[in-house]
Formats: C-alpha cells, sequence, structure tokens
C-alpha cells in the first residue's frame, strides 16, 4: 500500500489517521468540505498540522460531488479509499434527517460509484456502534441484527453498510465496515462528552448529564481506532463487518469521576432526563477483529484520559 485517499481527512479520527500513515511512509490524499457541523478552525488547525508533511495534499470538496471525486480517483490513482466523512451525531440526526441522509447515504452511494467508474476497488468505511441501538444482548457481537436503529444517524450507517455490501456483491469490491465505538483523544470534537466535560470542569462551569448517570459507554481511545484502521488496510479482502471498541464499559458518572481525577478538579453536575436516540448501553465484542486483524486495544479508560489531557494541556482543553 503506496497511497490512499481519506474523505473527512480535516475530522478528528481522519487527522489522526492521516498522520500516522504518513509517519509510516504511505501517501495520503485527503478530501474534506470543512462544513460548519463544529467550528471549521478547528480542522482548518488539524490540516495546517498534516501539511507539513510532505507525503500529504489536501482536495477541498464535497462527496456528494461525484464529478470532483471522480477527478481525484483519476489523478491520485490510490490503493485504497478510507471513508470516514459523514454527518456525525446522534441527537442532531433528529433535528435534521433529512441533511443526515443526504450526507452520510447519497454521499456514500456517491463515493462507491465515483470508485466503480475510476475502477478502484479497495474500501473501509466507518460505521458505527450506534447501529445497534438498544440491543439487549452484550457485548455487541457483529453477528447480532441491526434492523431497529433508533435514531437517523443510526440508520443512516446501517443504510451505508448495505450499500457497501452491494457493490462488494455486484462489483467485487473489497470491504471491511468499521463499526467504531465512542472515539476520543486528543483534538476530540469539542461537541463530545469528555472533550466537552473536560473542558467545563477545568473552567469552573456546570455539566450537564442526561438520565441518572447509569449509562454505559465502550470508550475506545483514537490511537486504538488508528492501529485497528492500520490493521484493516493490511488484511482487507472480500466485505466484512469488525468492531472496533474497548471491550469494557463505563458508567457516565464513572467517566466523571474519571475526569475529575485526572484533571484534579470537581464537577458540578446538572441533570436532565434521558434524551430520545441515546442507547443505555454500548460494549463490544472485538473477538472477531481480535482474530482477523489480531487488534489489541491498549487504552483503558483511566490511561486514555490521561494522555489526552496530558497532550492538550492541563486546563486548556
Amino acid at each position: 500500500m503506496k497511497k490512499v485517499i481519506i474523505t473527512g481527512v480535516a475530522g478528528f479520527i481522519g487527522s489522526n489517521l492521516a498522520r500516522t500513515m504518513i509517519q509510516r511512509g504511505i501517501e495520503v490524499a485527503g478530501i474534506d468540505n470543512f462544513d460548519d457541523f463544529y467550528d471549521p478552525r478547528i480542522k482548518r488547525n488539524a490540516i495546517q498540522k498534516l501539511e507539513t508533511f510532505p507525503g500529504f495534499k489536501l482536495y477541498e470538496g464535497d462527496i456528494r460531488d461525484a464529478g470532483f471525486l471522480e477527478s481525484i480517483f483519476e489523478t491520485e490513482k490510490p490503493d485504497l479509499v478510507i471513508h470516514l466523512a459523514a454527518r456525525a451525531g446522534v441527537r442532531p440526526s433528529i433535528e435534521q434527517p433529512t441533511l443526515y441522509y443526504d450526507v452520510n447515504v447519497n454521499g456514500t452511494l456517491i463515493l462507491l460509484e465515483a470508485m466503480r467508474k475510476s475502477g478502484l476497488n479497495n474500501l473501509l468505511f466507518a460505521s458505527s456502534s450506534s447501529v445497534y441501538g438498544n440491543n439487549k444482548k452484550v457485548p455487541f457481537s457483529e453477528s447480532d441484527a441491526v434492523d431497529n436503529p433508533i435514531s437517523p444517524y443510526a440508520a443512516t450507517k446501517k443504510a451505508g453498510e448495505l450499500l457497501c455490501y452491494t457493490y462488494h456483491h455486484l462489483y467485487n469490491f473489497n470491504i471491511f465496515c468499521l463499526r467504531f465505538f465512542t472515539v476520543y483523544g486528543p483534538g476530540q470534537r469539542p461537541e463530545m462528552a469528555i472533550q466537552q466535560f473536560g473542558r467545563k470542569i477545568s473552567e469552573g462551569s456546570p455539566i450537564t448529564l442526561f438520565g441518572d448517570g447509569s449509562t454505559r459507554r465502550d470508550y475506545t481511545f483514537v490511537d486504538d481506532i488508528v492501529s485497528g484502521i492500520m490493521a484493516s488496510a493490511d488484511k482487507l479482502k472480500g466485505y466484512e463487518i469488525l468492531n472496533l471498541g474497548n471491550n469494557d464499559t463505563i458508567s457516565l458518572i464513572e467517566l466523571v469521576h474519571g475526569i475529575e481525577q485526572t484533571l484534579d478538579k470537581k464537577a458540578i453536575i446538572e441533570w436532565q432526563p434521558m434524551q430520545p436516540g441515546d442507547v443505555e448501553i454500548t460494549y463490544a465484542d472485538i473477538s472477531k477483529a481480535k482474530r482477523l486483524l489480531d487488534y489489541q486495544p491498549d487504552y483503558p479508560v483511566a490511561k486514555g484520559l490521561k494522555k489526552m489531557f496530558e497532550e492538550q494541556g492541563k486546563g486548556k482543553i
């Protein structure tokens, strides 16, 4: 593998992945439209850092523009496309379902078609643990039925997986759909729980917790996700769905206590009712990823929080 295209390259996962790939001698052509879901200056800053590497090239534009994609594929002729670009977030998807469908489903279909026309057939697709909904069986396994999404965001990710399988079946694409479980780390999106809690606790501002604090998440440090993506790129063949998580859970209130301990500062908590679309638990069965990818997460939450806040600067989140 000499060259990859990463969509959503300016985002949290995309920029971390691109840096790792370039440092390992892989050329990266990145695509991003710098939308305003969160402050585009954060993404611009990530790209400025990537542009210090000679192995990086940026294409600014939208994945829904077929001609734009086809011209990039024709110019770059990559070995692999890693599709991270998406409209993210469960709660906002309830407010803007049409936009989420357009970006996440139509955008993925347009990307697949542009790849087909350009003779490209190797793809890693970023899916989400959200597809499991309120699955009663834990931990969540790739063989579990995921026919009952409880947010438009989750539905778009399930639809993306189905489109990927269709292109594998019809056109012999090699595609791994990677279900990420609550990724966090330095540079995480500002509205995400750990980043937001850390910032507000540092400032002495109140944080809002929804529910009674008992909801549980499988928080996965970004370095572990990047390792899983890298291993997937090396092992890509056929069609697979793979969980990339930490294979452990922590409750919301335990997470807050962990951030308090890491920052050595007490949280001011405001409680609110559970929000529509939120799931009670996410918990990854990673046995398949271990078997196929030799995937082994290295960051329990306490270790991940320590590295995250140390790298961002204590009190400067």
